[in-house]
């Protein structure tokens, strides 16, 4: 059976319209998911789903919605988990809106919009999709905040910046991944964005590149506060990537990395590498 998870908005907040699947429905799926689910390290500790949500549609959050730590994942068209840039959302918040206590299982299509000032509050990634979630806000005042939460097996970013304002990453976890921060390189329309890193604990894997990526000819910034723990065995990991972005669709060209307290701001107190 088909189940559709909506979101339907009842005095400015989102509520949640969905069913668990039947308990003969989808096994070989749930099979496939706690084959690739993260397992606990003494880093982290991946929390426990309370239960299932398959979601065919769009899940429209205004206001606040609580997700009652749940694993949400796409089915249908939202059944997707490739690099496809075209892929639907799991969840679009609104801007103002607020997305806490969710687990995105695997399928998780392109995760999560933010079509303005947004929070997504102790979110979980078992397996990210085309991304984790895309800032797409609208003015230069606009914050999306990532607090707690962790992600894992990105195969490239694991958030994308491609509208204005700053995104703000905070007491987050991220594992096997190609970059945790991404201002987009290539969207036809570009601006000066900025992100903020504070307290993440990064545990990188083959395909990891960076922990952030900024465009320097855009007036890009990126803040490391706190202190954020980096493991890397391969020792090949950057912390911050500067690139000459473009508004022509082009790959964008890394014309330097490491701190020049102007484009990539940080020091050994703020970000510690552990080889």
């Amino acid at each position: 059976m088909n189940v559709r998870a909506r979101a339907g908005a009842l005095g400015g907040v989102a509520l949640l319209a969905a069913a668990c699947a039947g308990p003969g429905a989808g096994g070989a799926a749930r099979a496939e998911r706690e084959n690739t689910t993260p397992r606990a390290t003494p880093l982290v500790a991946w929390p426990t789903p309370k239960g299932e949500r398959p979601v065919d549609r769009t899940i429209k959050v205004k206001g606040s919605m609580d997700g009652g730590l749940f694993r949400f994942y796409g089915v249908e068209e939202l059944a997707t988990n490739d690099q496809d840039e075209h892929q639907g959302a799991i969840f679009e918040l609104e801007d103002g809106a607020t997305l806490s206590n969710v687990i995105l299982g695997d399928p998780a299509a392109d995760g999560i919009h933010c079509r303005g000032a947004c929070t997504l509050e102790n979110v979980w990634w078992e397996r990210v999709g085309e991304d984790a979630a895309t800032f797409r806000g609208t003015d230069d005042g606009q914050i999306m905040l990532i607090a707690g939460g962790g992600a894992s097996g990105a195969r490239d970013k694991v958030f994308q910046h491609n509208g204005r304002g700053t995104m703000v990453i905070r007491n987050f976890y991220v594992e096997q991944f190609g970059k945790l921060y991404r201002s987009c390189g290539n969207c036809k329309t570009q601006y000066k964005r900025a992100v903020i890193v504070e307290n993440v604990t990064a545990v990188t894997g083959p395909r990891s590149k960076a922990l952030v990526g900024v465009n320097e000819n855009y007036g890009d910034v990126a803040e490391f506060r706190g202190k954020s723990r980096v493991f890397d065995a391969s020792g090949k990991l950057k912390v911050c990537l500067r690139y000459e972005g473009n508004s022509a669709g082009l790959e964008p060209t890394v014309i330097g990395d490491g701190p020049d307290g102007k484009s990539c701001k940080y020091s050994d107190d703020t970000v510690v590498v552990q080889r």
